[in-house]
């Protein structure tokens, strides 16, 4: 692999994961400022509660490409096979998520949780884990009404599911990383669960 294109597609992924589409999109469509309403995150479900369902959609659809485009790059690129190509493509993965968190362009604050992201940059490495944990998640968002559920739960789900599917140990212990810090920027989620006070959708 050519030296640059190993540096490039990194920081592409970075630069890439931290366009805001949630804030970008109801700044251009309505007055609201995300940020402030809500839960105050970037994110799909909070842009679909305050903004209404489409650009919620809208939402969902651009962080879950940021995710999934450096990595179905790297898949393209980068040799098939071997622990080498594995951890690249690892690698940029975590950059994507890495930027929708700490986004460089809200000056490292505001990102939002990074379930999508994730999800888009797994699927591009292994469809399969990420139909698994999918399921997972609409089978614990139906059961408890909460979304915040739903996605936690995928999220420890699919370091497990990309193992079984894949056998890579360097996108494994990625997921593994990335399911923490899920779980970490959900603690006030977890917080309203134990009090109660955790919106379901449905209402």
């Amino acid at each position: 692999m050519n030296l640059l294109f190993l540096f490039l597609l990194p920081v592409s992924a970075y630069l890439l994961g931290s366009v805001p589409f949630g804030l970008v999109l109801t700044k251009l469509f309505t007055s609201v400022d995300i940020r402030k309403e809500g839960s105050g995150n970037i994110g799909a479900t909070n842009v679909r509660r305050t903004a209404g369902n489409l650009l919620g959609v809208l939402t969902l659809i651009g962080d879950v490409a940021k995710g999934a485009v450096p990595v179905a790059v790297g898949v393209q690129a980068v040799p098939e096979g071997g622990f080498g190509s594995e951890l690249f493509l690892a690698a940029v993965a975590l950059c994507a998520f890495g930027g929708h968190l700490f986004p460089l362009f809200l000056r490292f604050r505001g990102g939002g949780k990074g379930v999508a992201t994730w999800a888009g940059a797994v699927a591009a490495f292994s469809p399969l884990a990420v139909a698994v944990a999918l399921l997972v998640f609409v089978m614990m968002a139906c059961f408890t009404g909460r979304v915040s559920v739903g996605s936690m739960t995928a999220s420890i789900t699919l370091p497990v599911a990309v193992f079984e599917a894949t056998g890579s140990s360097a996108m494994t212990a990625a997921a593994a990383v990335a399911a923490l810090f899920i779980i970490a920027r959900h603690h006030e989620n977890i917080a309203r669960l134990l009090a109660g006070k955790e919106p379901s959708i449905f209402r």
